[in-house]
């Protein structure tokens, strides 16, 4: 039996979709079944029902997206960075396997080569790395989970989600026996405010930025296929290989989905950080050399998300989201 945490959250679903369709028995547990929270509560509880695996896929990512984070600092420590070392310390003694859902937003950037030399670059919507990203793919290099956090409270400048995911991921590497699984920007068929695809569709501008992104399906497929053939505890970047921008994405959607509206973009970083966000973004390229050494297979970016917009289930129309 698997016990899963924030299970009617965004990619709680998605697991357990997944467990559900491998047959596998789970409880999927919410705060409103059991404050997991409480160190004692969750400790007995799991004592009690002796889990085979635990998944936290918990966790505050802000409503409607990462800036309410910036007014809800007790919250988001709270969901991103205390229950997790809650969850480490319940495992920890009760010898329960366990999988942690992190960030890939704890990066910024890529590395690149240039006259032999790998250097860091933070900015991936400069012209000159954009260039490089075009004509020559493969002098660019994502982040692997040996490389350190960038984007953290400790770097001093970054927002204030993602800096409680990289504290989470410095308090909990490494104790017991336990998987550490980031996502890129998540994306999927079903049509909700935490699935990239619908927020293009709703911003009144989008930004042209470039990131890792994640199918949420094929994300949890890739974490519990991790656990089923017993591969090495640790961290894992999850992602789906390949260098696509949002304009890219906007250019698909309007291809494949025709809607009715025009998509504006923002001019420049400067525009969007005055009109558009509070909080500064991370974007960033991660390295799954790892995840793929293990055996298993990722679609390449550009290959899910023409499927997932084939296969697209929209929702009524809400109303306007803020800035990504």
């Amino acid at each position: 039996m698997i016990l899963l945490l924030g299970a009617s959250g965004y990619l709680g679903r998605a697991f357990a979709d997944e467990l559900r369709r491998r047959g596998y028995g789970f409880i999927p547990l919410t705060r409103r079944a059991l404050d997991y929270g409480d160190f004692s509560r969750l400790f007995n509880y799991v004592r009690k029902v002796q889990p085979e695996f635990l998944i936290n896929a918990a966790g505050y990512p802000g409503r409607p997206n990462l800036d309410a984070c910036e007014s809800a600092h007790e919250l988001a420590l709270s969901a991103n960075t205390l229950l997790p070392q809650t969850i480490a310390r319940v495992c920890l003694m009760t010898h329960t396997a366990w999988g942690h859902v992190s960030s890939s937003g704890i990066y910024t950037g890529a590395k690149v080569f240039d006259h032999g030399v790998l250097l860091l670059e933070k900015d991936l919507n400069q012209p000159r790395l954009r260039q490089r990203l075009a004509e020559q793919p493969e002098f660019v290099r994502g982040f692997t989970e040996g490389d350190a956090p960038n984007f953290t409270f400790r770097d001093g400048w970054c927002n204030f989600y993602n800096g409680t995911k990289a504290l989470a991921e410095e308090m909990i590497r490494g104790v017991g026996r336990s998987y550490l699984w980031r996502p890129g920007i998540l994306f999927s068929e079903q049509d909700e405010p935490r699935n990239l695809l619908t927020r293009i569709q709703q911003y009144p501008k989008v930004y042209d930025s470039i990131n890792s992104l994640s199918h949420a399906g094929d994300f949890a497929r890739a974490c519990l296929n991790l656990w089923e053939r017993e591969a090495a505890f640790g961290v894992y970047n999850v992602v789906n290989p390949g260098v696509i921008s949002n304009r890219e994405v906007v250019e698909m959607i309007q291809r494949i989905l025709k809607p009715q509206r025009q998509f504006e973009f923002w001019k420049d970083e400067r525009e969007f950080y005055h009109f558009g966000a509070r909080a500064p973004r991370s974007h960033c390229l991660l390295d799954i050399t790892k995840l793929l050494n293990t055996g298993e297979e990722m679609r390449p970016v550009t290959e899910a998300l023409e499927d997932t917009l084939h296969h697209w289930h929209a929702a009524s129309p809400p109303a306007a989201l803020a800035a990504p």
